[in-house]
């Protein structure tokens, strides 16, 4: 039985509504628990050894920290052995989320499953009174993320997705927006992005589901599929489940970008470029129908290889994303960071450096003035953190530094690229309607229908 993924994220609301009515915070006491006592953790998709990404028992880690991990659920019960370990073995175990929900009604829930659960799960547990950090990308679509915010405004509770950039990496980041921001490049500022390419290998032979693994599971809400070590363990290079470099890396450089450029609770007005995919993609591809079941593609890589696409914002600005940027008028040529032009200069930035002439030439008291627009920024904390922002916001419950409104403007964006990829022509789009302009083709995109195997939870 399919539904629509709309459908499907309101009855897996529905279902979370039943674990638990949302907690209420009142100053003297949050959590329903004393203040001075650590709020109660549960950690839903933590990796292991047998997979690549492992950022889910990273992130759960440093919540155990700072609060109290008392249950971890994973659908390779391998996972959830290796990650107890760590806690002598004390942690309750559990397979299925909806039922660690029901049982355990933890104060927060950490989630780092692939990218195709991070929605349905993270509402369950909204509605189930947690407060939530999810990695990123946090969603698969863009209806996605309408849903994901609607909840979090209603239910009250703080929600942080794990784009470390607006933390982290000596604050290079936050001070590569606060330079943009000051005007100190000008007026008319563009941004280049580049975020590597994808890989374009397969098809790949399907083969045995290995022990303790619920496979079923794991593909969950997406269309039914042969187990192969590919599919599950590089799952970013496939549409069924994430988005290939736009949604991984662009969620880390487009929504740096766009932060600088003013438009973090907005986005683009149109969307212009091309790119390429696998071999085993054909041409005209019906996206549409293979994304929503009714198709095939061989069992290989299908996301973008590489591309060139240009978001353009309504006040002239462009963010340009590619998988390797290059000048030949300026030698300029980057893999990886962020490019920042404007009528004044340029600053270039990413993980390892921040830099240009402009940076070279900051005196001392422009230092501090960009020093107080990163604290303005960062909402009056102390960034260096993001786990710590995140759990700051638990006791004052404001949102965190990298909320759920402002992350899904970047993933709209993210999968803005990609829709005018596979459709291989220019978008409109409105930011306040939040759909495209005159195009139903690409807005049957927005959404997908899902398997709806896994909204009643098990009972066990």
């Amino acid at each position: 039985m399919t539904s629509t993924r709309r459908d499907f994220l309101k009855k897996s609301a529905a279902a979370g509504a039943l674990v638990s009515a949302p907690l209420i915070w009142t100053p003297d006491k949050a959590f329903g628990r004393n203040l001075n006592s650590k709020p109660t953790v549960a950690s839903i998709g933590v990796g292991g050894s047998r997979g690549r990404y492992n950022q889910g028992g990273s992130i759960a880690r440093k919540a155990a920290k700072l609060g109290k991990m008392i249950a971890v659920c994973d659908v390779d019960s391998v996972h959830t052995a290796e990650f107890n370990k760590d806690f002598e073995g004390k942690l309750n175990e559990y397979t299925d989320y909806r039922v660690l929900l029901e049982k355990e009604k933890p104060d927060v829930v950490t989630i780092g499953t692939p990218d195709h659960w991070h929605v349905p799960i993270a509402i369950a547990a909204l509605r189930a009174g947690c407060d939530v950090y999810c990695e990123k990308p946090l969603t698969l679509t863009i209806q996605e993320g309408i849903d994901v915010r609607n909840v979090v405004e209603e239910t009250g509770r703080v929600f942080q997705v794990g784009t470390q950039q607006r933390s982290e990496n000596d604050n290079r980041f936050l001070k590569a927006v606060a330079i943009v921001q000051s005007g100190r490049l000008g007026k008319n500022v563009n941004a280049y992005v580049a975020i590597g390419g994808a890989p374009n290998e397969g098809p790949f032979e399907s083969t045995a589901v290995p022990e303790g693994l619920d496979w079923d599971f794991w593909v969950g809400p997406a269309p039914k599929a042969d187990y192969s070590e590919e599919r599950r363990k590089q799952f970013r290079w496939w549409f069924e489940y994430s988005g290939g470099k736009m949604t991984d890396w662009g969620a880390h450089h487009i929504d740096i970008a766009q932060w600088a450029l003013g438009y973090d609770k907005s986005g683009p007005v149109e969307v212009v470029g091309k790119g390429t995919f696998p071999p085993i993609v054909p041409d005209d591809f019906n996206w549409d129908a293979f994304l929503n079941g009714d198709a095939k593609l061989p069992s290989g890589f299908n996301t973008a290889v590489t591309f060139d696409i240009d978001l353009k914002f309504k006040n002239g600005s462009v963010l340009n994303v590619n998988d390797v940027y290059k000048r030949p008028d300026t030698n300029i040529e980057f893999g990886n960071g962020i490019l920042f032009e404007g009528e004044n200069g340029r600053i270039f930035v990413n993980r390892g450096k921040l830099e240009g002439k402009l940076i070279d030439e900051l005196s001392e008291a422009d230092n501090e003035e960009i020093n107080e627009l990163v604290a303005n920024l960062y909402k009056g904390k102390t960034p260096g953190h993001h786990m710590r922002n995140f759990f700051e916001c638990l006791e004052d419950r404001q949102q965190p530094i990298s909320d759920v409104g402002t992350h899904h403007r970047t993933m709209t964006s993210c999968h803005l690229c990609n829709i005018s990829v596979m459709l291989g022509r220019d978008l409109k789009w409105d930011p306040k309607a939040e759909k495209f302009v005159g195009d139903d083709q690409a807005q049957a995109l927005t959404s997908r229908r899902s398997r709806d195997s896994y909204l009643v939870a098990s009972g066990t």
